[in-house]
């Protein structure tokens, strides 16, 4: 059984689409996709360094469209994968995989989302520190204690924790026991009531987009649940931005479902990582590079379809 992965903010690296970008069809492709987005993704994924592409507004639309290349090329041929889910902005690259959106109209959401979040984290200096580590009741009452939001929890030993610098400063003096502090490479605090002024402008763009029920399953970051309705895919897109991103149920849902095989879409290594420590005996691919698609189909080949 078959997973495809699509993963989030914080993924990006300078050019990590460069060797996309020789094949003419993804060029043309990701040159549509700008147009759409607003945002020239060939030089933000090309030639543009850390700092500028960490920014929001960028990062995002550029991550669902290396998605969405990389995808179309894996999986134009089939078979399909049995379950697709995407960590945070990743969720919108696995609703156009599942075909609940159009690439066009995902390009429409992810760039305005990112704009929106851009903008929220300006009116306040806020950020996220993952918290590597721990006792889990122990990591809970030091990001409580700070007056921080666990906006991510990423499984086995890892939880995000997002609110305003001062609050991280806190947690950064008083860390809990036996765990490692990480600042993360993003510009506000993702999935917590500082991004609440990002809601309402994307509430009102979803209310136009033309949706579709998913072709297979799709995990929703909320709760880890399969989604079989593209307007409820939707609604829990846009509740996403301000709510914690539910990795932790997401993992347990593939587990559940007896997947055999993960694969992760480019920039790929972080999600594949998260699932090595919490899914044993899962088989993983890294797809990162368009010279690695002849394996990557016979990985897909291998585990689409097959029960576990």
């Amino acid at each position: 059984m078959l997973a495809i992965l699509a993963p989030g903010q914080g993924a990006q690296t300078p050019g990590f689409l460069s060797s996309w970008l020789a094949d003419a069809v993804v060029a043309d492709e990701l040159g549509a996709l700008s147009e759409v987005a607003g945002v020239d993704l060939a030089h933000y994924g090309t030639e543009a360094d850390a700092e500028a592409i960490r920014a929001t507004e960028v990062a995002q639309p550029l991550l669902v469209a290396a998605g969405l290349v990389a995808g179309r090329a894996l999986l134009a041929a089939g078979p399909n994968p049995d379950v697709v889910a995407g960590h945070s902005v990743g969720e919108i690259t696995a609703a156009v995989l599942t075909g609940v959106l159009s690439a066009e109209g995902a390009m429409r959401f992810v760039a305005t989302r990112g704009r929106g979040m851009a903008a929220a984290s300006a009116l306040r200096p806020t950020s996220m520190m993952a918290v590597v580590g721990g006792v889990p009741d122990e990591v809970s009452a030091a990001i409580e204690a700070a007056g921080l939001t666990a906006a991510n929890n990423n499984g086995k030993g890892q939880i995000v924790a997002a609110g305003t610098v001062e609050q991280l400063a806190v947690l950064a003096a008083n860390p809990p026991a036996r765990a490692r502090l990480i600042q993360l490479s993003v510009a506000g605090a993702f999935h917590t009531v500082h991004m609440q002024p990002a809601v309402a402008e994307l509430a009102a763009l979803a209310a136009d987009l033309t949706t579709a029920a998913p072709s297979t399953k799709l995990l929703s970051n909320a709760d880890g649940a399969v989604v079989d309705d593209g307007a409820e895919v939707v609604r829990r897109l846009v509740s996403q931005v301000g709510n914690p991103v539910r990795w932790d149920l997401c993992l347990d849902a593939l587990a559940e479902l007896g997947v055999t095989g993960i694969l992760e879409l480019p920039p790929s290594g972080t999600l594949t990582g998260i699932a090595k420590r919490n899914l044993k005996g899962v088989a993983l691919f890294n797809l990162n590079t368009p010279d690695q698609l002849a394996d990557a189909r016979t990985f897909v080949a291998e585990h689409a379809g097959v029960a576990a």
